[in-house]
């Protein structure tokens, strides 16, 4: 899909509408979904669309839910507020867009040098992450449930090439959560915008360079017509994963089962949305080097661990938050952290490790 079949200019900053208690005509609840994203943008937008069809199948239609692309109801990143103020029933977006509500949300996002897609999923699931990610979001009024990953995240690209540490220092940069934090302790100068803005930023001049998600989204946004140098591994961004959040009072106020049907149909799209962003990233890559001369290159040796005590510094600042749910939630991240980073040394990467060596296959 290219950039013009679906970077349509919303009314940006529309008012919300405040939302009565849902309507409901023969049993069926309409519910509007608000997402952070452009209408039908490869990876995320497509993901939104794909929750809405799902719940709206899962609950045999007793739930029929519309969705609303980014300014078409809301603005992108008044989502969260829409849903926890009522305007609507649920938004689909990233955690990492809500760090001015709380620096413990970014957490269940993406990490700096922090945890994989299947990883995440494990930490929330099995090591009492899904506890602490309730705990937190019911200040605001809302239920939420991770629905997707893009997988590892690209660092981004650039307009000129990095060769040390000093060529960060006063980059105008586009990052978002918690790897902004890191890229600002080594001395960028961070900016937060959507990926449409990017793109404008980038051909102005206005930023140096920026990352937003990987070869699949970043080809479909036009990245490359403005910046040629793309650079990995995106240390800010090892995974990110997509939520889904749900209005508390609307998401009590129904049944068991349909409860159920909207738990469900966030888990199930999990996996089908983080394998397909692998899957498209592989080919778009391809694409990107072979049609649009992208260059590819990895950050240097040093530039990593620059950006890695970076990261050091903000796990220390987040465990010495005011706010004692934060400090819960960062010491649950670093203890699974380091209980699976100790065992996928034998396992995952000893696996990607031999299928790297030199032999014929």
């Amino acid at each position: 899909m290219k950039r013009r079949d679906f970077i349509k200019t919303a009314a940006a900053g529309a008012a919300a509408v405040p939302l009565a208690t849902p309507a409901i005509a023969q049993d069926v609840m309409r519910w509007k979904m608000v997402t952070a994203w452009p209408k039908n943008l490869p990876g995320p937008g497509v993901a939104a669309e794909n929750l809405a069809k799902r719940i709206t199948a899962l609950s045999g239609g007793r739930i029929e839910v519309k969705l609303y692309a980014a300014g078409e109801l809301v603005p992108g990143r008044g989502v969260f507020d829409a849903v926890s103020q009522g305007t609507a029933e649920l938004y689909h977006a990233v955690p990492a867009y809500w760090g001015s509500k709380s620096k413990g949300i970014l957490l269940f996002g993406s990490q700096p040098f922090g945890l994989r897609a299947d990883e995440q999923v494990g930490w929330l699931t099995h090591g009492g992450g899904q506890a602490l990610y309730d705990k937190m979001y019911a200040r605001f009024g809302l239920k939420p449930f991770l629905c997707g990953n893009s997988g590892p995240q690209w660092q981004g690209w650039f307009r000129n090439e990095i060769k040390t540490v000093d060529d960060l220092k006063g980059l105008k940069f586009r990052t978002t959560g918690l790897a902004s934090e890191m890229c600002a302790k080594i001395g960028m100068s961070v900016q937060a915008m959507g990926g449409r803005a990017m793109f404008q930023a980038l051909q102005s001049g206005a930023l140096d360079a920026g990352e937003f998600i990987g070869p699949w989204t970043d080809s479909a946004l036009g990245y490359y017509q403005v910046a040629k140098h793309y650079y990995w591994p995106g240390v800010g961004e090892p995974s990110s994963a997509e939520e889904c959040g749900v209005n508390l009072k609307a998401y009590d106020g129904l049944p068991d089962d349909l409860k159920q049907a909207v738990s469900f149909a966030c888990e199930s799209l999990y996996n089908p949305v983080w394998t397909e962003y692998t899957t498209k990233h592989a080919l778009a890559l391809q694409k990107l080097v072979s049609e649009q001369g992208v260059k590819v290159h990895k950050l240097p040796e040093d530039v990593i661990v620059a950006f890695g005590n970076a990261a050091g510094k903000v796990m220390a600042d987040l465990r010495e938050d005011d706010d004692a749910l934060v400090r819960e939630i960062t010491e649950s991240f670093l203890a699974y952290r380091t209980s699976i980073s100790q065992y996928m040394t034998y396992a995952d990467n000893g696996q990607m490790n031999a299928r790297a060596l030199d032999y014929k296959y």
